[in-house]
């Protein structure tokens, strides 16, 4: 039986009415209508790397991406950093931001993984690129919270030892920003390929998903394959065009190649893209492409 919104919430989330929640003032924004319709990419940029900045992704015609998911460079001196200001940081970010909503489908999905860094001060990067998003266009979706650690052991930030003078956190945590580019909904029907109980995984708003090793990877600091595997098959079908601005290792390129899509990448660094394309073809080997 559906559900409505109650003052107290609701018990289920199948068939749930939440008609009179959006009614309300708080949300009084009308959904924008459809950029257009999803066009087809051209074969040439199917399962390609492009040694680029993503700031033009000219070799992309508009309305072909389904899905971008990438983790930007966090400016924080790793050996791919330019040691660049917050304004020409975000700078930065809003370009390769507002090329992906161009080439981006109607209905395709963005999922831009962030850190928050620094205490002195701490820099919300998770609010800073969610504005970024939602000045370029893109319809907010959510905001996953991938936790990395428990945080029993390991490295420490204490601050100041069991004295309230001074604690800091330490963050075991990163972040997901989900946005949509002109509908909530996909413009195209394809085929699915997640199950049930990776279906109910996803669709909680905490991800449990360890680390990738980066001496293991050989990247400074590489995506869990996990996590955008993850995210592809909860927003993408079979044979669906998946696209990181970010490649570095090629870890996206990884996981679309084992769920059954096609990838493109940008990166500046040659190197990493070397790495990727070896991670992609030992990928096909294990899944017998």
């Amino acid at each position: 039986m559906a559900t409505e919104t109650a003052s107290f919430g609701a018990g289920k989330r199948e068939g749930h009415d939440a008609s009179a929640f959006y009614r309300r003032r708080l949300h009084t924004a009308a959904e924008p209508a459809p950029l257009g319709e999803p066009a087809s990419p051209p074969e040439d940029v199917l399962d390609t790397f492009h040694c680029a900045s993503s700031e033009d992704m000219g070799v992309l015609p508009d309305n072909t991406v389904a899905l971008m998911v990438t983790s930007p460079p966090y400016n924080v001196g790793k050996e791919y950093d330019d040691d660049l200001s917050q304004d020409e940081y975000l700078g930065l970010l809003a370009r390769v931001l507002e090329e992906t909503h161009r080439v981006l489908e109607p209905g395709g999905r963005v999922a831009v993984n962030v850190a928050n860094l620094g205490r002195k001060p701490y820099l919300p990067l998770n609010h800073m690129v969610a504005g970024l998003l939602r000045d370029l266009g893109f319809l907010l979706r959510g905001e996953i919270v991938w936790q990395k650690a428990q945080g029993a052991g390991g490295s420490c930030a204490w601050g100041s030892w069991q004295s309230a003078k001074n604690p800091t956190l330490r963050d075991v945590h990163e972040y997901v920003l989900v946005a949509s580019k002109g509908s909530y909904r996909r413009m195209r029907i394809g085929e699915d390929s997640i199950d049930r109980d990776e279906f109910l995984a996803a669709t909680l708003s905490v991800w449990n998903i360890p680390p990738a090793s980066a001496r293991r990877v050989g990247h400074p600091a590489p995506f869990p394959v996990e996590l955008p595997r993850r995210l592809i098959e909860l927003y993408t079908f079979r044979g669906d065009l998946v696209l990181d601005p970010f490649m570095g290792s090629g870890s996206a390129a990884v996981a679309a190649v084992e769920t059954g899509r096609h990838f493109v990448g940008f990166d500046t660094v040659q190197g990493y893209l070397d790495l990727a394309a070896r991670r992609v073809a030992e990928a096909r080997v294990a899944a017998g492409a």
